[in-house]
């Protein structure tokens, strides 16, 4: 047996798939209905205890780790990130052509327990109602339900997540300076595609003496206040008025490094099916994973809205009226999800 445990004292019993062991973290939902590959290697969910609301998990394995130019082509990123799993069914027994292992031996492997057979519509019912909140997922066998919980929002997670030195991707004409606070490599795919040779530098990374077209500041778990340096960074690049492309974290700390605030929300955007409205009336099924946001009323004139969230109206992205920095709080890379938005990939590259 195994057990979830809410700081708010709910206890929720099931049955344990995952490593044997018990580990603390923030819980959070996600509605996506397909690719727990990715999304339990995603860097933005570093720390988090991770509610799957679509009911059936683990029916299609656990692909093989395939990689083409140092890209990976299966995951996010090169380990499980999540903290914790919570599901409502596991199906123990997968079957598709590309798995090489269960969903089960995958998280042993990785050391990350896991959890079935729990009411995840009530789970998410309650986080909804109340908001996201800390919680531990306690083996029976590990027998450590005593203590309190950890607050993974109070380390620099990016920090964590991020490269520890420069790597080099694709042999393009455009030098696209990629800032890595948890990078997605759906990013680096999508970005060498369009011809560019990418340089992905640590989150703290000194970028005033390498050369660059142009910066992709990528998204990242955390709270983006902890990303003193890189906020910095962006806005010494911004005095020199290079092309600046940030994708979800990378929205709020362009931001930030504009003069303007964050905040945290409530529960988080984590799902495939956000709508998001540009500046022209247009609708876009978004693919997105924060728990932040950018409070747009804190930013100067010179900034416009670049999308807003048609469901809550908070803010999915910022663009600056006559300089060449924008941002978007989703993934246009979008994997798994819509890929309805890859076009501000080119339109960064066209800015080049």
């Amino acid at each position: 047996m195994a057990r979830l445990v809410l700081e708010d004292g709910s206890v929720f019993d099931g049955n344990p798939f995952g490593a044997p062991v018990s580990r603390g973290g923030e819980v959070v939902f996600n509605t996506g209905m397909v690719g727990y590959p990715e999304s339990l290697t995603d860097p933005s969910y570093r720390g988090q205890i991770l509610v799957l609301t679509y009911p059936l998990i683990g029916n299609y394995g656990v692909p093989g780790l395939l990689e083409k130019g140092g890209i990976i082509e299966n995951f996010e990123s090169e380990k499980v990130q999540i903290a914790g799993l919570v599901v409502s069914e596991y199906s123990g027994q997968h079957s598709h052509w590309s798995a090489v292992r269960s969903l089960g031996e995958w998280l042993v492997e990785n050391g990350i327990p896991a959890i079935s057979g729990v009411d995840t519509r009530m789970i998410t019912k309650k986080l909804r109602e109340r908001g996201v909140m800390l919680g531990k997922i306690v083996a029976e066998s590990d027998g450590k339900e005593t203590g309190g919980f950890e607050d993974p929002n109070a380390r620099n997670l990016a920090a964590e997540v991020s490269t520890k030195h420069e790597v080099i991707y694709g042999i393009g004409k455009k030098r696209v300076l990629l800032v890595d606070c948890g990078v997605k490599h759906g990013i680096i795919r999508n970005l060498v595609q369009r011809g560019a040779t990418v340089i992905r530098v640590p989150w703290d990374y000194d970028f005033s003496e390498i050369h660059f077209d142009g910066i992709v500041v990528s998204n990242g778990p955390g709270d983006p206040k902890m990303c003193a340096s890189t906020i910095s960074f962006i806005w010494s690049a911004m005095q020199r008025e290079v092309p600046i492309f940030g994708i979800c974290l990378g929205n709020q700390l362009l931001a930030l490094a504009a003069g303007g605030d964050t905040y945290k929300l409530k529960y988080g955007h984590r799902s495939q099916n956000q709508p998001c409205i540009d500046g022209e009336g247009r609708c876009f099924i978004t693919s997105q994973n924060h728990g932040y946001a950018v409070r747009m009323s804190s930013l100067s004139a010179e900034w416009k809205e670049f999308f807003t969230n048609a469901n809550d109206g908070t803010n999915e992205g910022i663009i600056h009226k006559t300089k060449p920095f924008f941002s978007i709080q989703f993934h246009p890379e979008a994997s798994p999800g819509p890929v309805d938005t890859t076009f501000l990939f080119d339109k960064f590259m066209e800015m080049l």
